[in-house]
């Protein structure tokens, strides 16, 4: 995002390099994160959960490699539903595991997922479903009619879930976000959660994230590993994400409205200006996906609009083959930027036409 971090975590770092408390990381340091994790699980989301099931990670894509290496062979297909994050991809690729597509549907009420799709497409070696909710790019956050019908498939065919849910606390004020593991202990048994407080309160570069296990022998796998594989969290890390949890909530507040605010100028300059691209508002997000396929832009929509607004959009098809054809646009900016974004759009489409 383009906003300044919220003042809470600013004194918590302020306070680090006044007391030059700058070396490793106390174990206690680390326990009451767990705690304040556990404690805003339960006060924002209804999660009740032990802390002596977190662990730490410096980054949610390491811990989805991680979970990846640990709980599925090489070769084993490895369920995403695309478009998707890209690392969720490249984790996959990196890791030699075979990717088997679960592509989001577009219908009348918005993106979904296809499970009959899915049903028919897990095999004998496909053991894992990466899931990502609320949901990036599309900005789908899934409701608890679909997660447990999501579950009855995951249970059907004994699936692990690594589930990031890293945009958790950027839901807007039509729906709400539910862990998945919180749907049922059967559930909780089988999902690895990964989250953080990095996206919703921008310090994505401070490095620091929560893994949840519900299951004791996956958390002992995990506790198993040499003691370096998934690095230490800084101290800078851990305090801001204790601030971010504890004391920023004011901060979020504001930003968030927001964001809704900027979400709706995307889905109305739009609508007005260039109805041709198809978009669905997300739930979730501060991410606008865009479908420029019926505009035939040239040689692809990302391209085309750097080369001719002079603004550089995320490419389409770098979130899966269903990307092709598509934008993401980040709209957490100043009003005024994200205008000038939308101006520039609507008049290269004006000077192509």
């Amino acid at each position: 995002m383009d906003f300044e971090p919220a003042p809470a975590i600013r004194s918590a770092i302020e306070t680090i390099l006044r007391d030059g408390d700058t070396g490793y990381s106390a174990p206690s340091r680390r326990q009451a994160l767990a705690e304040v994790f556990a404690d805003r699980m339960a006060l924002r989301f209804d999660w009740r959960i032990d802390p002596s099931e977190v662990r730490l990670v410096s980054d949610v894509v390491q811990g989805i490699e991680t979970a990846l290496l640990l709980y599925s062979p090489e070769g084993d297909g490895i369920v995403v539903q695309t478009p998707i994050y890209p690392p969720f991809l490249s984790a996959v690729g990196g890791c030699r595991r075979r990717l088997v597509e679960n592509p989001l549907q577009r219908t009348t009420n918005g993106w979904e997922m296809d499970l009959d799709h899915l049903r028919a497409n897990i095999d004998s070696g496909t053991k894992v479903l990466l899931f990502c909710n609320p949901h990036n790019p599309t900005g789908r956050c899934f409701s608890r009619t679909e997660l447990e019908e999501l579950a009855e498939v995951v249970l059907e065919h004994d699936l692990l879930v690594i589930a990031d849910e890293i945009h958790q606390d950027l839901v807007y004020s039509e729906t709400w976000h539910i862990p998945f593991a919180s749907i049922s202990p059967e559930v909780a048994w089988r999902t690895v959660t990964l989250t953080s407080a990095t996206k919703a309160f921008n310090v994505a570069g401070l490095c620091s994230a929560i893994i949840h296990i519900g299951n004791k022998n996956i958390r002992a796998d995990f506790d198993d590993l040499p003691s370096h594989v998934l690095g230490r969290l800084s101290v800078p890390g851990l305090a801001a994400m204790e601030a971010a949890w504890t004391a920023g909530d004011e901060w979020s507040q504001a930003v968030v409205p927001y964001l809704q605010h900027n979400r709706n100028t995307v889905a109305r300059v739009l609508a007005e200006k260039i109805p041709a691209i198809d978009h669905v508002p997300p739930d979730a997000t501060y991410l606008a996906w865009l479908d420029c396929r019926q505009l035939g832009l040239e040689p692809t929509p990302a391209e085309f609009f750097l080369e001719k607004a002079r603004v550089k959009l995320s490419e389409g098809r770098d979130f899966g083959s269903p990307g092709e054809g598509f934008l993401r646009l980040n709209f957490a900016t100043s009003k005024a930027v994200l205008d000038e974004i939308l101006e520039r759009m609507v008049g290269a489409m004006e000077e192509g036409t």
